[in-house]
């Protein structure tokens, strides 16, 4: 008789903390939240119903949603190239990287655009795996224009003006993504004032290209990219 009540009672008990769990984890739990770095629409449901389109990319959420964000901004050529519609033809793929382990030299740099064969990628710091899905759309309206082996003073100017024209759309539509704290927000924010200093041409951003001393060594032009 013990026992069966003793039974009864675990089986009571256990219930109702199913239950109270159940609450908290559907009610307050951060993991079932939207991460901090999505704007609100894009809830579990929302990103489960992209993610088909967005997949063959790469594995990490967060480009889905950063790629889904370029949509009715400058960047919908960067989507389009990243999606396919490119000198490849083919996806490129999205990764996040160490990119001191790649070669020294890019142990600073945000992202890395890269050719291995016949195929394209992006490799973006894992310093900005927690940056806001925005300012990770911005910077790779920039790195999809990278699609060949060749580079330029010409091709960065018109890669950073991109960057900042799409970084200065993406907060018109999702001003929350402008998280302060972020060093990825920052280098964005720094591009987009250089954007409105020059009255959004690419007058300041060339000035920046030009003194940026990882470029010193880059021809005036590139396949592609024949004016500054």
């Amino acid at each position: 008789m013990e026992v069966r009540r003793f039974m009864k009672r675990m089986l009571a008990l256990s219930a109702l903390l199913i239950f109270t769990q159940g609450f908290s984890y559907g009610a307050n739990d951060p993991k079932m939240t939207v991460p901090h770095q999505y704007p609100a629409k894009y809830t579990p449901e929302y990103i489960k119903q992209i993610t088909p389109n967005y997949k063959d990319v790469g594995k990490d959420e967060v480009f889905y949603v950063a790629l889904d964000m370029l949509k009715d901004t400058e960047g919908m050529f960067s989507r389009n190239a990243i999606l396919g519609n490119n000198l490849s033809q083919k996806p490129i793929k999205i990764e996040f990287r160490d990119l001191g382990q790649i070669n020294e030299e890019y142990a600073t740099f945000d992202a890395l655009g890269w050719k291995k064969g016949k195929s394209l990628y992006i490799y973006i710091s894992n310093r900005h795996k927690d940056a806001p899905a925005g300012a990770i759309a911005a910077l790779l309206s920039h790195e999809a224009l990278h699609q060949d082996e060749f580079n330029s003073l010409a091709e960065e100017t018109y890669a950073w003006t991109m960057e900042a024209v799409v970084w200065d759309d993406i907060l018109k539509i999702y001003p929350e993504s402008n998280q302060e704290a972020s060093s990825l927000v920052k280098r964005e924010n720094t591009l987009k004032k250089l954007l409105e200093k020059g009255n959004h041409t690419n007058k300041y951003i060339k000035k920046a290209v030009m003194q940026n001393s990882g470029y010193k060594n880059l021809p005036s032009y590139s396949p592609g990219f024949d004016d500054l």
